[in-house]
């Protein structure tokens, strides 16, 4: 790595999570940005041209997963390896804090110029998030257009009526649910929601049994797949005779995982969704 980048590096660690206004705009635009976390593909992808882009992840072509598939067409993709980012010269390399953890340690030590994005757990710390990383490839005017949009969007759902909310229950691969304290608790409380999570044993963050969610007599139950996504041990459970039997006695909605795994613009579709769900509860 170049002496100039080594700079570049050091003041991205030192800012990564933190708030917009602390992240630390580059002297000058990034024009080798690499991705190695899907999140990070679709911001990047929304903020910069696919000229600038060295490589996004794999995932990012794959439209059951990526809200941004077309886009990511234009680009090369990498599998999440140092090996892959290394030879490509990147001048901004941008990571989840979560996934390819041996990637980003090698990288690391290599003082390779590395952004790593936090999972924010509110809208607004997803707006904070797009303004941060616009900021860091130089596109600050991008990125507020795009938190613009998005509260527009959220600003412009249908109010929920006077009186009790119809309650609802986010059902995740293998039992999980989101309880409150989650970006997905904001977006149902923004769709008129009540979320059922923290009603249920086990806490609100945990796996439940079947049982308990059935029993839990929710209003809407929201699976978090989509239609079209490939068979898994996970996913099994969403598939269970007991959950289409409550088709009869629920309003369940399918939401497409990509619309909400990743804190981004596309979280207002999801929100609006949601709030179709929920007027079209009796």
């Amino acid at each position: 790595m170049r002496p100039i980048r080594l700079g570049l590096a050091a003041a991205l660690l030192l800012c990564a999570g933190g708030p917009a206004a602390a992240w630390e705009a580059p002297s000058a635009k990034p024009q080798r940005i690499v991705s190695l976390n899907l999140c990070a593909d679709e911001l990047l992808l929304r903020l910069v041209g696919p000229e600038r882009l060295a490589a996004v992840t794999w995932l990012a072509r794959d439209p059951r997963a990526s809200t941004v598939a077309d886009r990511a067409a234009r680009v090369p993709v990498n599998h999440g390896t140092a090996e892959e980012i290394l030879p490509l010269n990147p001048d901004l390399i941008v990571a989840g804090r979560y996934t390819t953890r041996v990637a980003v340690g090698l990288l690391t030590r290599l003082d390779a110029p590395l952004l790593e994005l936090d999972v924010p757990q509110s809208v607004d710390g997803v707006a904070e998030q797009i303004r941060g990383l616009a900021r860091a490839v130089g596109e600050p005017e991008r990125g507020e257009a795009l938190v613009a949009g998005l509260f527009a969007r959220l600003d412009a759902l249908p109010p929920a009526p006077p009186g009790p909310r119809p309650t609802a229950v986010v059902l995740r691969p293998n039992g999980f649910v989101a309880g409150s304290g989650s970006l997905v608790d904001e977006l149902l409380t923004r769709a008129g929601l009540e979320n059922m999570a923290d009603r249920l044993p086990l806490g609100s963050q945990g796996a439940l049994p079947l049982e308990a969610i059935i029993l839990g007599g929710a209003d809407v139950l929201i699976v978090d797949a989509a239609p079209d996504a490939p068979p898994s041990l996970a996913g099994a459970l969403l598939h269970h005779p007991a959950l289409k039997a409550l088709k009869h006695q629920v309003r369940t909605l399918s939401l497409p995982t990509r619309l909400w795994t990743c804190p981004g613009p596309q979280i207002a579709e999801a929100a609006e969704r949601l709030a179709a769900a929920r007027e079209a509860v009796p």
